[in-house]
Formats: C-alpha cells, structure tokens, sequence
C-alpha cells in the first residue's frame, strides 16, 4: 500500500502532463503530426541516453529468437498505431477523434486477459472496476455525432488497439531488461522505422516547438520506465487501472492550460474513476 499510492500518482500525473504537452504542440503550435511523431521520439532517446550509463541492463534471455520475435511484434504494433493515429490526426479533429483514442485502456485489459493467465487471476474486485472505470473514461467523451462511424474514426480505433497490443505484448519480454533499457530499444527502433517511412527533416520543427518536444521526451520516458515498472510488480490490469486516473489530471490541465470546460459527463467520470481506483488499491 505505500508504495501503490505515491507510484499511482506520479505515473497518473505524469501521463496527464505528456498528455497535455503534446496538445499543446498539436494545437497551438500547428506542428505536422507526422514531423510530431518522428523527432518526439528522438528527443525521448536523447533524454534517456545520460541515464542509461547507469541503468543500462539487458538480460542474455532477450537475444533469444522468441524474444526477439516478440520485440519484433512490439516494434511493428507501435509502428503501425503511430500511422493509424496519423492518418486519423491528419483529417479529423483531436476532440472528433478522442472517444477512439481513449479506447485503449480497456483494449489492454481486455488483451492483457486473453494473452496471460496470471492476468486472469486477478482478483475479481479490481477487474470489475478496472472495466467500469474504462468504460466511464470511454462513454464521457462520446457525443451524438461520435456514434458515426468514418474511415478516420476507425483509423483511430486501430491505433488506439495497436498501442495496447504493443503494450500487452511488451510484458512477455520486460523481465529481460530494465524498464529504461526496453524504451530505449523499443523507441530506437521505432524512431528508425517512422523517420524511413515519413522522411521528416529537423528544419520542420520550429525553436519553441522544440523546446516543449524535449519536455515531452522527459516526461514520457520517465512515463513509461514507470509503467513497465508496474506492469513487471503490479500486473497489467492493475497498472491500467491506476494510470487511468490520469485522465483527471487531464481534465484538469485542459481546463487550466487549454481553456476546455468541464462537462457535468467529465465530472461524473472522473468521480466514478477515482472511486474505482480507490477501490483496487484498498484491497491490493
């Protein structure tokens, strides 16, 4: 329990604030999501590389051709959400398209349920609330006109699966490396993949975009090693769970840096989120 608490707040925070940034840069500083995707990964591997002097650690079982497939399909499943969310960003708004996005906590526990068995045995109380606090997130942000259904909706909805599945797959093989380690890998390669498919250039991205691009690249690293973290001590479902409270600090941060307003759905969701987290870690 007092490790839970302060680890649930931190990464819970933490995605709120990469959350926000990257609205921030999407909106207001009108940066092409494809440049987005290409250098916010490199920034991520340049933040990690003074760490990794220190925390570099990669087991020999991870040159083993099963977990070398398996980073294989890690690699490939977050290429191929990072072009679904781009071919979606690139024709819909963030708001028209964030009911799909939001998808992905609820596509990884109901993956984590298929893929594990020992996810399966998770105590009934804490799988109860972790669909019921998926849901709430999902249902809060659908209105009328989200129910129509398009090719970019359904690009989104794509992307939103394959950032689960990389993540649910990940698990397999994190044993072998330390959480830092397998971003840095994972990110390395992902930023190879994306740089030959979408050939962006450095010039694209102006000063100030930069800036904040460095500030997510911190934010998500430090994001991620907490996440595997929680996925190796806590379990899949359960780390879901808790970071889903990120999005009350979203709310938040919209409401304060973004100008959104809160909506009385927003407010009852956030409710019913914080409700369910408190209830897993109560019988944790």
């Amino acid at each position: 329990m007092s490790i839970i608490i302060p680890f649930a707040g931190a990464g819970a925070l933490l995605e709120a604030t990469g959350s926000t940034l990257e609205k921030t840069v999407l909106r207001k500083r009108k940066i092409n999501f494809r440049d987005f995707i290409v250098w916010h990964f490199l920034t991520i591997i340049l933040v990690m590389i003074p760490f990794l002097l220190f925390f570099w650690n990669m087991a020999p079982e991870a040159f083993l051709l099963k977990n070398i497939l398996i980073l294989a399909g890690v690699i490939i499943s977050s290429v191929l959400a990072n072009i679904f969310m781009f071919y979606s960003l690139k024709w819909e708004n963030l708001t028209t398209l964030e009911p799909a996005r939001l998808f992905q906590p609820l596509f990884v526990v109901l993956l984590a349920l298929i893929f594990y068995v020992s996810e399966r045995q998770t105590q009934s109380g804490v799988l109860i609330a972790a669909f019921i606090a998926s849901l709430a997130l999902v249902i809060s942000s659908i209105k009328k006109h989200h129910l129509q259904l398009n090719k970019y909706i359904v690009a989104a909805l794509l992307g939103s699966f394959f950032f689960a599945l990389e993540l649910v797959i990940s698990r397999a093989i994190l044993p072998f490396y330390n959480p830092l380690t397998f971003y840095f890998v994972r990110c390395s390669l992902v930023f190879l993949a994306v740089l030959a498919i979408f050939r962006s250039k450095p010039s694209y991205i102006d000063k100030k975009s930069w800036k904040l691009l460095w500030m997510i690249g911190a934010v998500w690293a430090a994001y991620r090693s907490l996440l595997y973290f929680g996925f190796l001590n806590f379990g899949v479902i359960f780390t879901t769970l808790i970071f889903i409270l990120a999005h009350v600090f979203i709310y938040i941060f919209a409401r304060i840096f973004l100008k959104e307003k809160f909506t009385l759905r927003n407010i009852i969701s956030a409710i019913i989120i914080i409700a369910c987290v408190a209830y897993a870690i109560s019988i944790a």
